[in-house]
This record gives structure tokens, C-alpha cells and sequence, in this order.
């Protein structure tokens, strides 16, 4: 039965010089390979962690341009506000305006206007 080098089994310390260096080689460039795997590595794990403190940081706020501290809007004259929701980066107020419903929206790191829905009745 043959080895790897194609000679027969035998006193692995008594190999010739060319069969050390040939073993020293691939145990070299195991290291090598080994090296390369765990800095491949290291730079996935950092690149995670990057993502995730990035949007644990722009999610606190701190990444938010912009953001109204204390605001009004206008109003219609004689407007009741029904409801207010924000979802979704808006604000929707639902008015009743002289009997009749309308629904308002608004940029909600604005408060611009951006929108009017008006319900009337047929006749």
C-alpha cells in the first residue's frame, strides 16, 4: 500500500529532504489558507456590527434632519378636528368642516401639506 508521496509505509522521520520541504510547503500554505479564512471572517462580523450600530443610531434620532420641535398647523375656519393618525412618515387629520368631512396631509418632519381629500354628499 502506497502513501501520499508514493513510497511505502514506512519511518516517517527518515523521509528524504525533499519530502520534508514538500510537507513543510503544504503546511505552509494551510497556514496561509487559514490566515486568509479568519481574516475574511473578521471583516464579515465587523461589517455586521457596522450595519447594526448604524441603525441603532440613525434609529434613536440622531440621523433625523429637520424634525419640528413645536409646530401649529392652519386650520379651515370654522374646522373641527375628528381624528389625527401618523403612520408611515405622515400625519392624516380628519376634519369636520361646515358639516361636511375632509381629511388633511401633512409631512409629518414638515408639517407641510401634502394632500387634501374632500367628501361631499351627491345631490
Amino acid at each position: 500500500m502506497n502513501n501520499v508521496s508514493g513510497n511505502p509505509p514506512g519511518n516517517l522521520s527518515a523521509g528524504s529532504a525533499a519530502d520534508q520541504a514538500e510537507a513543510e510547503g503544504l503546511v505552509a500554505r494551510a497556514r496561509l489558507l487559514m490566515l486568509v479564512s479568519a481574516l475574511t471572517t473578521l471583516v464579515a462580523i465587523a461589517a455586521i456590527l457596522g450595519v447594526i450600530g448604524y441603525r441603532i443610531y440613525a434609529a434613536a434620532g440622531h440621523g433625523a434632519a429637520g424634525s419640528v420641535g413645536d409646530a401649529s398647523i392652519a386650520l379651515p375656519k370654522g374646522a373641527r378636528v375628528i381624528s389625527a393618525s401618523a403612520s408611515d412618515g405622515r400625519l392624516a387629520v380628519l376634519l369636520d368642516v361646515g358639516g361636511e368631512t375632509e381629511i388633511l396631509f401633512f409631512d409629518v418632519k414638515t408639517l407641510k401639506q401634502t394632500g387634501r381629500l374632500h367628501f361631499s354628499s351627491a345631490p
